[in-house]
């Protein structure tokens, strides 16, 4: 296999929403959840995010608990894991977190509609930067990129159009779903899995692995491609 193990983590409301209609980043994990989620953020090689929310966002995609920076160290990795954009047009603050929040490898994937000015303004400030000659990144290119660089277990941490490309070309190995006890509604909130959507006949199947009940309510899914 010439890519990583890819495990999406989503966290979202009964009716399948990761934000409301404001797109703000509403908070929807519990404080086990977000414990959870560092661990196995601690855990990866590479935390990946796509185009809307790298942009919109600006995540650190750092790992916030000293302990388990010193356990990454201690096993001879970096404190933080590798943070990869995936962005058609990599307009990104030089100046913010994703780039600076640190000490963490960066790596962003992008096309030519990204500006020569804007890839040396992004190579200046440290990161890695991979151009794609296409309309859009591709991701399984990428992959392999990754794995080159040696990446061995990859986090994705959405948002939903990068979920969809991702579970459509068969590149997930595993998801893991925290669904909250509280519903936002709304057309246009976005929901965990987006882009174009599948036909019945080509929806894609998941094995349930496990289901944890947390005392707040929420339910924590496990699932495997």
């Amino acid at each position: 296999m010439n890519r990583p193990h890819v495990f999406i983590n989503v966290a979202v409301t009964a009716d399948g929403k990761m934000d409301t209609f404001e797109r703000k980043g509403s908070a929807i994990s519990s404080d086990r959840d977000k414990q959870r989620v560092l661990r196995l953020r601690a855990d990866a090689d590479a935390v990946m995010v796509g185009g809307r929310t790298l942009l919109s966002e600006d995540p650190k995609l750092t790992v916030k608990r000293e302990e388990l920076r010193v356990e990454r160290v201690a096993r001879s990795q970096s404190p933080n894991p590798m943070k990869v954009g995936i962005v058609t047009r990599a307009d990104l603050n030089p100046d913010g977190d994703f780039l600076n929040a640190g000490p963490a490898q960066v790596v962003i994937f992008t096309t030519a509609q990204t500006s020569n000015s804007q890839l040396k303004t992004l190579q200046a400030r440290g990161a890695q930067v991979f151009v794609h000659d296409a309309a859009r990144v591709d991701l399984t290119q990428a992959l392999e990129t990754l794995h080159s660089l040696g990446v061995q277990r990859l986090m994705v941490e959405g948002g939903g159009t990068l979920n969809f490309e991702l579970l459509r070309l068969g590149l997930v190995d595993e998801l893991t779903m925290y669904v909250a006890p509280m519903l936002f509604g709304g057309d246009s909130a976005p929901t965990a899995v987006a882009g174009p959507g599948l036909v019945r006949g080509a929806a894609i199947p998941l094995k349930l692995v496990d289901v944890e009940v947390h005392e707040d309510g929420g339910v924590l899914i496990h699932y495997k491609l």
